[in-house]
C-alpha cells in the first residue's frame, strides 16, 4: 500500500510544542522506568554516555569533498563486515516505542542500534527503553534525515529495516557519484542535494550554512545540473510554465472561475495585452498558448526572492509563501524548481561581493520595490545533485529516501512503502 508523502508531517511546530512539555514528560517517564521491575541494572553512569560514539553526526564538511570520499570508503569496510556477520535483525514495526516503555521489542531495537554503531554495547540488552536507547535512536534518526524525536514510528522503522546488504549497495552506488564531484568546485558554491531536500552553501571547503529545501515531485522531478548563479530577482513576477498551466491552472479554473483573480494572476496575449479570463474557453487547453503572470506580492509563488542561473530546464531557486511545507519530512512537493528556507540568508551570502548590496539594502528593497533584478558580481557555481548516502568522520553513515528510484532498489524508496 502506497503512502502519500504529505501524510508524515513531523514539523518544527510539533517539535516546539513537544519541547514545552519535555521536562515534565521526561521526569514522568523516568519515574515509570524506575518503578519497573524489568528494567536493566543501572549505575551512576545513568546519563546516556554509553550511547556517545566517536564522530559527530552533523559535520561542517561539505558532502562534495575528498574527505567525504575517504569517509565513505572507510564506512564501506564497516558495512561489509556487518553484512559478513549476517547483518542486523528486523525490528517489529508494531509499536511506537519511546522513552519509558518496557517491551521485549526494545531488546531487538537495542541489538539493531548496536550493530549500526548508534548504541554502545556497554548499554546492554534490556526490554527497557531508557535514556541510552533514546539517545541512540535520536542519533539514528538524525543520520537518516528523520526528525530526532526519539520515537520509533513508521518511517523510523522503515529506515531501520532496510537490510544491511542493501545499505552497503547504496553506499557503493553513491561513492561513484561522490568521486565524480570531489575535485575543485569553486571557492564558493551552492549544492542542492535532491534526496536530502537540503542545500549547502560552501566556502573555502567548509559549509557556512545549510538550508532546508522543497524539491520536485516524483512526476515533476528536479533535474541534475551544473550552472552559475548570475542574478537575484527581488519581488519577482511569476510566469507560469506551460506544464503548470496545463496540469494545474486550467483544471483549477474549471472548478473555480475566480481562481486567477483570487491569486493575482493575469493572462497576457502575444502582444502583451491583458486577456479577460471570461473570454477563454476553459473546456479546452487552448489557454496553454497564452502567458500567465502572477503579480509580485505576499501570495506570489516565489514570494520575495528568485535565484536565477542559466539551464535548459528553466528551473530556479526561490522563496515561497508556503513556509509550513519546510516542516514536512517528505519535502518533494514542487514542479521541479527548488524552494529555499531562510532564503534571504542565502541571498545575502551570494551577494556579498556585489557592491552596494548588503543585507540592509536587500531587506529595504524587499519591503519597498518590485521586480528588481540584481546582477551577481561574482557568479556563484550551483550544483543540483543526487546523493542518497554519504559518510562523515569516524564512519558515521548517512542515508536518505531514494525518492526518484535512481539507486535501483525498490526497498530504498521508503516514502512509497
Amino acid at each position: 500500500m502506497k503512502t502519500s508523502r504529505r501524510i508524515f508531517l513531523t514539523g518544527a511546530g510539533a517539535l516546539a510544542a513537544a519541547a514545552l512539555s519535555r521536562t515534565a514528560h521526561a521526569q514522568s517517564a523516568i519515574d515509570e522506568i524506575l518503578a519497573s521491575t524489568q528494567r536493566g541494572a543501572w549505575d551512576d553512569q545513568f546519563d546516556a554516555r554509553a550511547s556517545e560514539q566517536a564522530g559527530r553526526v552533523v559535520s561542517t564538511s561539505p558532502i562534495f569533498s575528498p574527505e567525504t570520499v575517504t569517509h565513505i570508503e572507510r564506512t564501506l569496510g564497516q558495512y561489509s563486515d556487518i553484512v559478513a556477520r549476517g547483518g542486523w535483525p528486523m525490528v517489529p514495526a508494531t509499536k511506537a516505542l519511546r522513552l519509558g516503555v518496557s517491551d521485549r521489542d526494545v531488546e531487538v531495537l537495542r541489538t539493531r542500534l548496536m550493530l549500526s554503531g548508534d548504541l554502545s554495547e556497554r548499554a546492554g540488552i534490556s526490554p527497557s527503553f531508557d535514556t541510552y536507547v533514546d539517545a541512540a535512536l535520536k542519533r539514528f534518526q538524525t543520520r537518516h534525515g528523520i526528525p530526532a524525536d526519539g520515537v520509533a514510528g513508521r518511517y523510523t522503522y522503515a529506515a531501520m529495516n532496510v537490510s544491511a546488504p542493501v545499505r552497503l549497495g547504496q553506499l557503493e552506488t553513491n561513492l561513484v557519484r561522490l568521486r565524480s564531484m570531489s575535485g575543485f568546485l569553486g571557492d564558493r558554491y551552492v549544492m542542492v542535494n535532491i534526496p536530502a531536500a537540503q542545500i549547502e552553501a560552501v566556502e573555502n571547503g567548509r559549509v557556512v550554512s545549510r538550508h532546508t529545501a522543497i524539491v520536485g515531485k516524483v512526476d515533476r522531478q528536479t533535474p541534475i545540473l551544473n550552472s552559475k548563479i548570475h542574478e537575484i530577482n527581488v519581488n519577482p513576477y511569476w510566469n507560469a510554465p506551460e506544464s503548470i498551466v496545463r496540469r494545474d491552472i486550467i483544471p483549477l479554473m474549471r472548478k473555480n472561475p475566480n481562481y486567477l483573480a483570487e491569486n493575482n494572476i493575469r493572462i497576457l496575449g502575444p502582444d502583451g495585452s491583458e486577456v479577460d479570463p471570461m473570454t477563454v474557453d476553459w473546456s479546452t487547453e487552448e489557454a496553454a498558448k497564452l502567458r500567465f503572470r502572477q503579480d509580485p506580492g505576499r501570495i506570489n509563488a516565489m514570494a520575495t526572492v528568485k535565484i536565477n542561473f542559466h539551464n535548459p530546464h528553466a528551473v530556479y531557486m526561490h522563496d515561497t509563501p508556503q513556509q509550513s511545507l519546510f516542516n514536512n519530512l517528505m519535502r518533494f512537493d514542487s514542479s521541479g524548481c527548488v524552494r529555499v528556507q531562510n532564503v534571504r540568508d542565502l541571498v545575502a551570502w551570494i551577494l556579498r561581493d556585489t557592491p552596494g548590496w548588503d543585507r540592509r539594502r536587500l531587506e529595504q528593497t524587499i519591503q519597498t520595490e518590485s521586480d528588481v533584478k540584481i546582477a551577481v558580481a561574482n557568479p556563484v557555481p550551483v550544483y543540483f545533485t543526487y546523493i542518497s548516502a554519504w559518510a562523515t568522520g569516524d564512519g558515521v553513515a548517512h542515508f536518505r529516501d531514494d525518492i526518484y528510484g535512481r539507486d535501483g532498489v525498490d526497498e530504498l524508496q521508503l516514502s512509497t512503502l
